[in-house]
C-alpha cells in the first residue's frame, strides 16, 4: 500500500492539453495530487454497492452477444485466447515479442510466443488505466483480485470513460496472475519490490538458458511515462521465490455483466493489437479523463493528433487511436 513518505519525494510535471505528458514523473504526480483531493470520495466509491457506471457503451459485437454464450469467467478465458490466436499475426504483437526476446538475449524460439501474446494482451487489459478500465485507487485490501470481481458483478452500465473497478497494486497483481494462469501460461507469481508496493512477475525456464524473472507492472506507481511491461525498474530477484499464484479467486462459473463482458471483448479487439507506445500512450490518456485532468473531447483531439503523427505507421496503431477517439466521443457529443 503506497504511503505519503515515498509520495513526499514526488513532485509535479508540466502537462498541457495538446502533448499531455511532458516529462516522465507525471503518473505519480497525478496519483499525489489525487490522494489529496479526493481520498475521502474514493473510499466511499470503493465500498459503495451495488456500484453504476454512468453512460451505456451502444457499440455491439455479434460474436460477443452471441446468446448461447454465458458471459462466465471460463468463457471469458476462453474468448481471450481465441483472440490472442487471431493476434499474434498483428504488428503491435510481433514487434513487441522482438524487442522483449533482444532486450533479454533470447532465441526467438526458446519461448513461447503464444505464451507471450497472452501475456501481453492481459497486462494491457487488467493494468491500471489499461482498456478493460481499471483504476487504481487505495484500498488497504488482500493481495486478491476478489474485490475487483465483486465490484464487477455490481456493474450495471459500462462506459470508457470512466473505471470499470478500483484497486490497489496488489489487486491488480493478482487480478492479472489469476487471468493469465487460468489463460493456461505459465508461471505468474507476484513480488514485493518494496514494503508497501506489489506487482506481477512472470518467470520464465527458457530452451537451454537460465530463468528468467518478468516484471509485469501493473500500475505506474514508482515508474516513469517509459516504463512498461519488463520494465528494469524493480529488481525480480530481489525476493528470493517467485511463488506461482495459484489462488483461485472465483470459480469459472461466475457470471459477469452481459453489458461488461461484452465490453472487455471490445476492448481487446480494438487496442490489443497495437504497438507498446501507442497503448502506453492512449493509457495516459485514458487516465487523465478518470481523473478529470481533460475531457474526453481533449483526449479525442490528442488521439487523433497523434493518429495524424504516425505517417503511414503500422495500421493497428491508427486502429487503436481512432477507436480511443471514437470512444472519447461517444457519449460526448459535439
Amino acid at each position: 500500500m503506497e504511503d505519503d513518505k515515498f509520495r513526499q519525494k514526488m513532485h509535479f510535471a508540466h502537462i498541457d492539453s495538446v502533448s499531455i505528458v511532458n516529462v516522465g514523473t507525471y503518473d505519480l504526480a497525478v496519483r499525489s495530487l489525487f490522494l489529496v483531493q479526493c481520498f475521502f470520495v474514493v473510499v466511499m466509491l470503493t465500498v459503495a454497492s451495488p456500484r453504476v457506471i454512468i453512460a451505456a457503451t451502444t457499440d455491439a459485437e455479434p460474436e460477443a452477444n452471441r446468446r448461447d454464450l454465458q458471459a462466465t469467467v471460463a468463457n471469458l478465458v476462453g474468448e481471450v485466447r481465441a483472440r490472442a490466436t487471431t493476434l499474434e499475426g498483428s504488428s503491435g504483437m510481433r514487434y513487441s515479442f522482438q524487442s522483449f526476446t533482444s532486450a533479454h538475449k533470447l532465441a526467438p524460439g526458446s519461448i513461447s510466443y503464444s505464451d507471450f501474446v497472452i501475456v501481453r494482451l492481459l497486462y494491457e487489459a487488467t493494468r491500471d488505466a489499461g482498456f478493460w478500465n481499471m483504476h487504481w485507487t487505495i484500498t488497504n485490501m488482500p493481495p486478491n483480485s476478489d474485490r475487483v470481481w465483486s465490484q464487477w458483478k455490481a456493474v450495471k452500465v459500462v462506459s470508457p470513460l470512466t473505471p470499470t473497478a478500483f484497486a490497489e497494486c496488489d489487486e491488480l497483481s493478482a487480478l492479472y496472475a489469476f487471468l493469465v494462469e487460468g489463460a493456461g501460461v505459465r508461471s505468474i507469481g507476484l513480488l514485493w519490490p518494496f514494503p508497501n508496493h506489489t506487482v506481477a512477475v512472470w518467470v520464465l525456464h527458457p530452451a537451454n538458458a537460465a530463468e528468467v524473472r518478468v516484471v509485469v507492472p501493473t500500475s505506474q506507481i514508482f515508474l516513469e511515462v517509459n516504463d512498461s511491461f519488463a520494465t528494469k525498474k524493480f529488481n525480480p530477484w530481489h525476493q528470493k521465490t517467485i511463488y506461482e499464484y495459484k489462488r483461485r479467486d472465483v470459480a469459472d462459473s461466475f457470471e459477469l455483466p452481459r453489458p461488461l463482458f461484452d465490453f472487455f471483448l471490445q476492448q481487446v479487439n480494438k487496442y490489443a493489437g497495437a504497438s507498446d507506445s501507442t497503448l502506453q500512450e492512449i493509457r495516459y490518456l485514458r487516465e487523465g479523463v478518470f481523473l478529470k485532468y481533460w475531457t474526453a473531447e481533449v483526449a479525442a483531439r490528442d488521439a487523433l493528433s497523434r493518429k495524424s503523427g504516425l505517417h503511414g505507421g503500422p495500421a493497428e496503431d491508427s486502429a487503436a487511436f481512432q477507436s480511443f477517439a471514437d470512444d472519447m466521443r461517444s457519449q460526448n457529443p459535439q
